[in-house]
């Protein structure tokens, strides 16, 4: 009916194709990232095919997967976008935040087919989220008054998130590497402070951690190598104004000494704003923009160190970690607040010189240098990487951790369950749903192995009944275990996350009925 009203070009789907058409979305992007999900995770090669970038990336991360893909269905956008927004909160658990939506439609749509209404399943899946959140908050412990303790917990945590990455079979010592870098950071979480570099050459092993901060750029020609107490002066200014640019300018002069002239006067300009910058007192002068011939001679006459072209993330995370300010203009040196540093140096990492940074101001300040075999490696490496990190940060803000291994989807279950035998009506139905959702995670990682996981969700859920709270997956030897002894721990932050984003994503995809596709409205004249 409403289609006589409606532009040509606008069209509706209502009631249950609209239904279908979101749950078919949702659930197919949800099993896409189903088989990366758990320690033994298959991986996927992501290949552009666009005419310019045709280049291919091979990964596991959910997020990275999500973001990769061209899609029309609304639904599916949906979990995609709950998975960058779990990638950018807390850095993991995208994988599972995605496919426990897609679970939690997959029960919906039995209970729709017995003829429940949305709201219906809604209301009980909102008495399910609360009693999962309860008897996950339950769960948590909270080490962060003991150091070392707390540190055993961050290991673990890291340790948990690099088993189903790239770096797994290294993944004690990388997990130090990240414990490491984010302890240095002394609660300031400040993720612009660990800087994280990749030189292709060696074994995943050779990686280390440099105290200190590394620029990947060149020291001009014929000026010091060495700096000691470096006072640096942080610029993003034009350096390359000593020659004419014939290209982008018209000059009209009747001989060619006036061309001379205009050139000598460049170059006055040149060395005038070159010892302005010489007046601020620096011995080192790091520049976002080129540094052209003329001004890199005029800093090495006067024994000033010049790195040109350090690019804006470069100059920001400098200005962060030396405790200077980046300026554009070189009038009043009294207001500029110039960065230090104890050392300044160049270095060899494999075949390629960097510039090394020691004792900076900003004492948090280190770099990891990661090696490998190919760019494709370092990449993934570095993906896995960053969500050690950012799940490391995440924790010093929220430092309770539960258990891993399934242990706490078991445990949501169980607390459902409970509730379900005092709730009466059609709700229980939802509850009850919700629950099953919550188990078929920990069966999905068990699969994912080559494991029985009827058999093992079964051992899960007795040893569960019989008190044993801390009981999970065993994924190397296929068998359930004690999570605290095997050392798998979570961040319960992450996990709240996955909980509470993946069942609102999936009421408000569920309470969807029609679905409105509107052509853009055309332009007069076209």
């Amino acid at each position: 009916m409403e289609a006589a009203f409606m532009d040509s070009g606008t069209t509706v789907d209502k009631g249950e194709n609209a239904r279908l058409s979101s749950f078919v979305g949702a659930i197919a992007i949800a099993d896409l990232v189903k088989t990366t999900l758990g320690p033994k995770g298959m991986d996927k090669i992501l290949q552009r095919i666009s005419e310019h970038d045709q280049s291919v990336s091979v990964t596991n991360d959910g997020a990275t997967i999500l973001k990769s893909i061209n899609l029309d269905n609304a639904a599916a956008k949906v979990l995609v976008d709950i998975a960058r927004v779990q990638d950018d909160e807390v850095g993991d658990g995208t994988t599972s935040v995605a496919v426990l939506c897609g679970e939690l439609l997959r029960e919906a749509e039995d209970l729709i087919n017995q003829r429940i209404h949305p709201q219906t399943i809604a209301e009980g899946w909102r008495l399910a989220r609360k009693a999962a959140r309860e008897a996950l908050e339950a769960s948590a412990v909270d080490n962060s008054g003991d150091e070392a303790k707390f540190r055993q917990d961050l290991h673990k945590i890291a340790c948990t998130t690099l088993s189903s990455k790239l770096l797994t079979y290294e993944k004690d010592y990388f997990a130090n590497l990240a414990v490491d870098a984010v302890m240095r950071l002394k609660g300031s979480n400040n993720l612009d402070h660990i800087q994280v570099l990749k030189k292709p050459g060696g074994h995943l092993r050779d990686s280390y951690l440099e105290e200190g901060f590394l620029l990947d750029k060149k020291i001009g020609v014929g000026q010091p190598k060495r700096i000691e107490n470096a006072k640096i002066l942080l610029a993003n200014t034009s350096m390359d104004t000593d020659k004419i640019k014939i290209y982008g300018s018209r000059v009209r002069v009747d001989s060619l000494n006036k061309v001379a002239e205009i050139e000598e006067a460049e170059k006055a300009r040149m060395r005038q704003k070159c010892e302005k910058i010489i007046a601020h007192g620096c011995n080192v002068f790091i520049n976002r923009q080129l540094i052209y011939n003329l001004p890199e001679s005029i800093f090495t006459e006067r024994g000033v160190m010049a790195i040109e072209h350090a690019d804006f993330d470069g100059i920001e995370r400098l200005a962060a970690v030396t405790g200077g300010e980046v300026v554009s203009t070189f009038d009043r040196p009294d207001l500029v607040t110039m960065g230090e540093c104890d050392i300044i140096e160049e270095v060899m990492i494999g075949e390629d010189k960097v510039i090394r940074l020691g004792g900076c101001k900003s004492g948090e300040a280190c770099s990891i240098v990661l090696r490998g075999a190919s760019s494709h490696v370092l990449d993934e490496a570095e993906r896995s990487l960053h969500d050690a990190l950012c799940i490391l940060t995440a924790t010093v803000k929220e430092p309770r951790i539960i258990c891993g291994g399934g242990c706490t989807e078991v445990l949501m279950a169980q607390a459902i369950d409970r509730q379900v035998e005092s709730t009466p009506g059609k709700k229980a139905l939802a509850m009850a749903s919700f629950a099953r959702a919550l188990r078929q995670l920990p069966a999905i990682v068990a699969d994912n192995g080559g494991y029985d996981s009827a058999e093992l969700v079964t051992q899960l859920r007795a040893a569960h009944a019989s008190g044993k709270d801390n009981y999970g997956l065993d994924m190397y030897n296929g068998t359930i275990g004690d999570m605290t002894e095997l050392g798998v721990a979570e961040s319960f932050k992450s996990k709240l996350c996955v909980l509470m984003s993946a069942s609102e994503a999936a009421e408000m995809i569920l309470r969807v009925d029609d679905i409105i596709r509107c052509a853009p409205r055309a332009r007069e004249g076209y």
